[in-house]
Parts: C-alpha cells; sequence; structure tokens
C-alpha cells in the first residue's frame, strides 16, 4: 500500500489497497480492502467514468468502509471491500479481453475479497469472471441477482421508519419519492405500488420514467434536480452517493429519508444535520443490506437458503426501528448511533 494513501481524507485504518493498469485493455482501477477482522472481504464491483483516479480511490475508500459497516450490522460473518473501475465514458462496452485482465486482478485476491455486481457491471460480466475467478458472488447458477433484495430490505426499512414515525408501517396512501429508476428502484417502485403509495419518480434515462409511467398508475414524473425538493413522506436516493449535500439537505421537505443508493451523505455532519431538522434518516448501509444479505448466503457452509435470506431482509425493520428508538433516546443522530454499533461489532 501506498504510504501516502494512509494520509487520504477518506483512509480508515483499510487494510489493502490495490491499484492496477493493464496498458493493453484499458483496465484501471482500484481493489480496496477496508476489514477481515470478521471473515472474508465482500463487496460489489463499480464500473464508472471517474473523472480521475481520486476520484474513484475515494469512492471505493468509503464504499468498502461502509460495506464493513454493512455486514457488521447485518450480522454476517464478512468485513468490507469494494473494487471500482474507471471506465473510459458512459458508452464503451467491456470486452472479452477486459474482463479477463480484471479476473486475474481479482485471482490476486481471492482468499480475502469476494464480488459480484454494482453500478455498471451487468449479470453477464459476472457470469464472466467466473469463469476465471472463484470469488465472485451473484452468479445465476448461485444467489443470482442482489437488485431484488436490497429492494426488499428497503422496503422493511421504510417499514421501521414508519413504525417509529407513525407508529403503523402501512404504506396505503403515503407519498414517496425515488430517485433512480434501476433495478432497485424499479423493484421498489413496484412493491410500494402493489401496497397503495403514491409515487414521484425521478430517473436521468427516460426509458426508465416512460416504462415506470407505464406500470404504476400512482405514478408522477419529477426532474432528477427537483426530486428531493418533493413534499412526501419518504424520500427514497436509489441512484449515487452523496444526495445529502449542504446545499440538497435545506431542500428536502421530506419526513423521512430511506433509499438503497451508498453513502447518501456527503459527510457524517449532514446526518446530524437532518435529526436537528427533525428529518428521519435510515442510514444508507443498514437499509440495503438485502443485497448483500442474498450474495454471501451462498458461501453459506450449508448452502444457499432462501428463506434465511428473507427473514434476515424481514430483520431490518426491527433493526430500524431500534436504531431510531436509540437516537430519540440519546438525542444523537441515527447514522451516529448505526457508526457506533458497527466499530463495537468491528473491533
Amino acid at each position: 500500500m501506498d504510504a501516502q494513501i494512509k494520509f487520504h481524507k477518506e483512509f480508515d485504518g483499510h487494510e489493502k489497497v490495490h491499484r492496477f493498469f493493464d496498458e493493453k485493455t484499458g483496465l484501471k482501477g482500484f481493489i480496496v480492502i477496508h476489514s477481515t477482522k470478521a471473515g472474508p472481504a465482500v463487496g460489489g464491483t463499480r464500473y464508472f467514468p471517474y473523472k480521475s483516479e481520486d476520484e474513484a480511490l475515494d469512492d471505493a475508500l468509503r464504499l468498502s468502509k461502509a460495506m464493513s459497516y454493512k455486514c457488521a450490522l447485518a450480522g454476517v460473518s464478512f468485513g468490507g471491500g469494494k473494487c471500482v473501475l474507471i471506465a473510459p465514458d458512459s458508452f464503451t462496452p467491456k470486452t472479452e479481453a477486459y474482463l479477463n485482465a480484471y479476473a486475474h486482478e481479482l485471482l490476486k485476491v481471492k482468499d480475502i475479497f469476494f464480488t459480484g455486481e454494482d453500478v455498471g457491471m451487468k449479470q453477464n460480466d459476472i457470469e464472466a469472471l467466473a469463469l476465471v475467478t472463484p470469488n465472485i458472488i451473484g452468479s445465476k447458477a448461485k444467489a443470482g441477482d442482489p437488485s431484488p433484495w436490497a429492494a426488499l430490505s428497503v422496503y422493511y426499512a421504510m417499514r421501521g421508519a414508519l413504525q417509529f414515525a407513525d407508529k403503523t408501517d402501512s404504506f396505503e396512501g403515503k407519498k414517496i419519492a425515488i430517485k433512480g429508476l434501476g433495478k432497485v428502484g424499479m423493484e421498489l417502485a413496484r412493491l410500494l405500488h402493489d401496497e397503495g403509495a403514491e409515487l414521484f419518480l425521478a430517473d436521468t434515462n427516460t426509458y426508465c420514467t416512460e416504462d415506470a409511467l407505464q406500470k404504476f398508475e400512482r405514478a408522477t414524473i419529477v426532474p432528477p434536480e427537483e426530486i428531493h425538493k418533493c413534499e412526501v413522506d419518504i424520500y427514497a436516493p436509489c441512484a449515487l452517493g452523496r444526495e445529502i449535500t449542504n446545499h440538497t439537505l435545506h431542500e428536502v421537505r421530506a419526513r423521512i429519508i430511506c433509499g438503497s443508493a451508498n453513502n447518501q451523505l456527503d459527510t457524517p455532519k449532514h446526518g446530524e444535520m437532518l435529526f436537528e431538522k427533525g428529518i428521519v434518516y435510515v442510514p444508507d448501509y443498514v437499509a440495503n443490506a438485502g443485497g448483500l444479505i442474498n450474495v454471501v448466503a451462498e458461501l453459506d457452509k450449508m448452502g444457499y437458503n432462501k428463506n434465511t435470506v428473507l427473514e434476515k431482509c424481514k430483520g431490518i425493520k426491527e433493526t430500524v426501528f431500534s436504531i431510531l428508538k436509540e437516537s430519540l433516546d440519546r438525542s444523537i443522530s441515527p447514522n451516529q448511533v448505526s457508526d457506533e454499533r458497527a466499530r463495537a461489532i468491528l473491533l
């Protein structure tokens, strides 16, 4: 590990930072391991057109730490890791040679890091990697796509937040805004619409918004740059991170923030500011843990058990309620409570 990385603002005692570059295929990125104290590290692979290597490293450091915390509070015996691949742009497809080169980088950490699908990675990419390296999770032959499970865990996290705020977990008549209609956001919208919620939806891809209008009769499309301003019961960021900033925080009009996007807070301080404003914030790594719970279930010595995954996802409702209650009782933000609980488990 480069000694200078230890001075990076997002460095948090990470165990390993592996930078790689393959000139022939254009493969460039980082494999980052935050912790293996509880077991091998797990975390998805993100393929994204970062503006610089430092931006990519920043993302990998933040996401791998969040994965450690997610594992701790989800009750699984794994640590946190992440891989980010620096895409040349948003359109260039991954070649077979590119994926093969990446798979050989993964072979170097096969005993300490398991990875799977994340932003920019498709199921076919995962299947191709699995042919070369054994540390792939979420292949079709095993746990499969984690997206529906991430959506389900957010659904139960929302129920926990509503139980805390309203003394009822019913979605009937609730107004819910979702930013990002990828596989997780769209499935979450379906779950909520089926329960009687009124939806306000946003995505930069017009195909996704048009598809949503066809599927959901109680849906209104809102520009992505305006969706966080909607006066709703719940705002669900389901796209990329750093959704709550100094600017957007003062424009949020939702009573509850609970979504699937990783690292929704620009800094932990923004969680404290939400608490001071009386907005209930559900820590993202607690809410979106369903995808993780599903894919690591295939590593269980007894084999993958769908019912066990479902029960753990349902349990997130009680975890969220407990965090929010402790937050209220101690007059500190929910993200402070969840971070403290995670660190206590990791130590």
